[in-house]
């Protein structure tokens, strides 16, 4: 019986000793109990909020977390506690077979506080057997108009007026997070609105794929219409929710503004739309007034008119990556005292086009007309042409367009093989070069007209009824000058 109990024993004490058993497989990974971590508190003052998740380890095997820290380290403004530990980084974390562990997460938030973002979205990042793994924190940072609401990201949200309006007149900013579908709603800015665009990527899952899409805008539909009216000391300015330093000339943080097909009506004056991927689109059939208008820094077109009708007055484009003014499959089109630049970008000023080619090399296309007219216009930048056309049928009825009182860079545009007439359609109109002087600094993007130097004084005609420039500046009676500002003499 001693036998017995003494090899009991020691089988107890070797059992004891065995070396805990951890999967390094792979496939081996970690469960949460979210995907996202929500603070969905709305604070009106400095305060707090603690959330936590759970991780599970489902296997049969303990589970080692090499890694688990803060994307943004000591400047992220949430706080961890892991099994009771405070910190922004661990390492080294064991959980035990088909066990799990707490993890709390702190925020403090002054809603006040007008350089914390509207959004703070952080990722928590997971490394176990060589893969990476994320929850998602997030917590809102000011005080806010969430539209559609704080938990849109990745949503679609509609709005239906039945024809009325909806005025965005609330003191308190407006922060868009996911994508607004406006019909048969006029929404209406007055002057100083501030709007943010949240974006990002989406994502719809099915059975059998992930699409992913670009998050973050606003589309107007059959009878949605925009109205916005600022004014040259209180524009209406749409922008990227990100307020950090760092992110201020950064292309691409959203999507932009989608004007679908036969919408009518939209007015856009004194406001600025930066940012973004696009900035205006306006489909087949649709129209646009735009006057007094900045639109800059893109990772794609400024502005894009498809088979539409657009009028713009002394407007600005510039750092726009894809074109700043493109005009594709026709359409009706007024430029007058606007600037387009293209400085160190690939895109040109502008582009027009008159078909929608429908294979790769455009055997098959559709064609719509095209009429043009730029007047005291400036399309000029980095690279020697600053004009690209495309006429697929090459008849002067299907394609329409007149310069007048304009300052153009072209060079390659007028070969034989390409359209050696151009300036014919460009009359007055001065073709710059880089020896040129035309604007105060463009490095520095300054782009009024030299005092003393510029192409651009007094080149412009006078235009009735456009007495002032982008600022509100009163223009010469008798000899203005091209381009969105009038110089001081």
């Amino acid at each position: 019986m001693r036998t017995l109990v003494s090899i009991a024993i020691i089988a107890a004490i070797l059992t004891s000793c065995q070396k805990e058993s951890f999967t390094t497989d792979p496939q081996d990974k970690l469960e949460f109990s979210t995907d996202t971590l929500r603070f969905d508190t709305v604070f009106t003052q400095v305060g707090s909020a603690t959330r936590y998740f759970k991780i599970y380890n489902r296997h049969s095997k303990s589970i080692r977390i090499s890694s688990l820290k803060l994307e943004k380290g000591d400047q992220s403004r949430f706080n961890l506690n892991v099994d009771g530990i405070s910190g922004d980084s661990f390492t080294d974390l064991e959980i035990a077979p088909n066990d799990s562990m707490y993890v709390f997460a702190e925020v403090t938030i002054n809603p006040n506080d007008q350089s914390s973002p509207f959004i703070l979205d952080e990722n928590l990042v997971f490394e176990t057997n060589g893969n990476t793994q994320q929850v998602v924190l997030e917590a809102w940072g000011q005080n806010a108009v969430y539209l559609p609401s704080r938990f849109g990201a990745g949503g679609v949200a509609g709005y239906n007026c039945g024809g009325g309006e909806w005025v965005w007149d609330d003191p308190r900013p407006y922060v868009i997070y996911g994508i607004l579908v406006i019909d048969s709603c006029t929404v209406r800015m007055p002057a100083g609105t501030r709007v943010y665009v949240h974006g990002g990527l989406g994502k719809i899952k099915t059975d059998t794929a992930v699409y992913r899409y670009s998050d973050g805008y606003v589309a107007f539909r059959g009878m949605g219409k925009l109205i916005i009216e600022g004014t040259s000391d209180n524009p209406v300015i749409i922008e990227s929710d990100r307020l950090e330093s760092e992110f201020d000339e950064d292309p691409g943080q959203w999507t932009g503004i989608w004007l679908q097909e036969s919408t009518r009506g939209h007015q856009v004056q004194h406001c600025i739309i930066r940012n973004s991927i696009i900035g205006i689109r306006v489909d087949s059939a649709s129209d646009l007034t735009l006057k007094n208008t900045q639109i800059y820094n893109t990772a794609g077109p400024g502005l894009i008119g498809i088979h539409a009708d657009i009028t713009a007055e002394n407007c600005l484009f510039y750092s726009n990556a894809g074109y700043c003014i493109q005009l594709e499959y026709g359409g009706n089109y007024n430029f007058t005292y606007c600037t387009a630049t293209s400085y160190g970008v690939d895109g040109d000023a502008l582009r027009m086009g008159n078909a929608l080619c429908l294979d790769p090399v455009c055997e098959q296309y559709a064609l719509f007309p095209l009429k043009a007219r730029f007047r005291n216009c400036i399309f000029y930048g980095s690279r020697a042409d600053q004009i690209s056309l495309f006429d697929r049928v090459n008849d002067p009825a299907q394609f329409d367009y007149q310069f007048s009182n304009c300052i153009v860079r072209v060079r390659d545009l007028l070969k034989e093989n390409a359209y050696p007439d151009f300036m014919e359609h460009c009359q007055p109109c001065i073709n710059a070069d880089n020896k040129d002087t035309i604007f105060v600094d463009p490095d520095k993007r300054i782009f009024r007209p030299d005092t003393l130097h510029s192409i651009a004084n007094r080149y412009a005609a006078p235009v009735p009824g456009i007495n002032t420039d982008l600022e509100g500046k009163l223009r010469d009676g008798t000899m203005p000058d091209a381009g969105c500002f009038e110089n001081e003499f």
